[in-house]
């Protein structure tokens, strides 16, 4: 299935019944006066997050919702039947906004929460409603409201413990293969991923849900390459992973970069916990590893590490320091443990 991560549809309340005009037509009871009932309300439109959805892909072909119309009203003072409400079902992570006003109407993070977007008309009064002192016998009752009407406009954020960064190449999509289930494609040219991958790895019995998403380039925060589409699927993230592509000249430059344009999309995700590491240390001789170490460690005041993509050195200390920040520990927390469940 295609991945989409965004998504507009419309949803229409139903509309409240009308009231009835009605009168008591009793044997011995000469006065009976009106009894026309209420109609009933409208059904509403709610979203609602499932898990088992990771995409907005149904979206694309069913793009109008609504909910019931009540019933009319009737005598003996019955109200009519309340319309059935409408349940549409969206991913974990969907931020919903009105497309008209601009207005942020909720964000679905739970498994099972449900967000009213549309509420339902209220019925019509009966013309019991309208008997007074002065007017015995009323005949006139009450049309049922409309029910509410919008267009909304769905942006799926993935939910995840570690979000990936790097430049195009920089071996996050082998990291993700490597430590997950995930089967992201890999090859030696950039944009291999062009859309998010999640992946779930087992770290010292706790699970981490890691995010990948496309490199980023320079510019992107102005449409560039891919531009910032997907960063949105990293704002959840407690920690960020920035991997560095060991193999290229200037790994500052390549470090700056990303958080330049990282800072131009959003300061606060700018501010999330990172680790930096210098990834493809197989490919390159110690020296030059220990320079371009030193380098990065100058330019980011930080703790660099190494790791290996392809032959999997450095990675078992890694999650466990990702670990470490998710869980709101120190890296120095951190001891020497067995090595990790996917470890082969």
């Amino acid at each position: 299935m295609k991945f989409i991560d965004e998504a507009k549809l419309k949803v229409q309340a139903g509309n409240g019944g009308r009231g009835c005009v009605s009168f008591r037509r009793e044997k011995f009871v000469p006065f009976g006066g009106p009894d026309g009932g209420d109609g009933g309300l409208g059904g509403s439109v709610y979203l609602q997050a499932v898990e088992g959805m990771n995409t907005l892909a149904d979206f694309r072909i069913s793009r109008t919702y609504r909910g019931q119309n009540g019933e009319g009203g009737s005598g003996n003072d019955c109200t009519g039947h309340g319309g059935d409400d409408t349940y549409v079902r969206v991913p974990v992570g969907t931020v919903v906004g009105d497309v008209d006003t601009g207005e942020q109407l909720g964000d679905l993070t739970v498994e099972g929460q449900t967000l009213l977007v549309a509420k339902g008309g209220k019925g019509g009064w009966g013309n019991t409603r309208f008997k007074s002192s002065t007017n015995r016998t009323p005949r006139k009752a009450g049309l049922g409201l409309p029910g509410e009407k919008r267009e909304l406009s769905l942006e799926l954020k993935l939910i995840a413990d570690v979000g990936l960064l790097g430049l195009p190449n920089a071996g996050k999509s082998t990291f993700l293969a490597r430590t997950t289930a995930a089967k992201p494609k890999i090859a030696d040219y950039p944009f291999t991923t062009l859309h998010p991958q999640l992946g779930v790895v087992r770290q010292d019995g706790t699970e981490l849900v890691i995010a990948d998403i496309p490199g980023i380039i320079e510019g992107a925060h102005d449409g560039a390459g891919l531009g910032t589409r997907f960063l949105g699927h990293i704002e959840r993230c407690a920690a960020l992973l920035h991997l560095i592509d060991g193999t290229q000249d200037d790994v500052v430059g390549a470090y700056r970069l990303i958080r330049r344009e990282l800072a131009e999309y959003d300061a606060a995700l700018a501010a999330r916990p990172e680790v930096i590491v210098l990834n493809k240390m197989d490919a390159m001789p110690p020296d030059e590893v220990k320079t371009k170490i030193q380098k990065l460690r100058r330019a980011t005041k930080q703790t660099v590490h190494t790791m290996s993509g392809a032959s999997g050195e450095g990675i078992p200390e890694l999650l466990r320091i990702l670990l470490a920040i998710v869980q709101g520990k120190h890296e120095e927390d951190i001891i020497a443990e067995p090595e990790p469940d996917w470890m082969p």
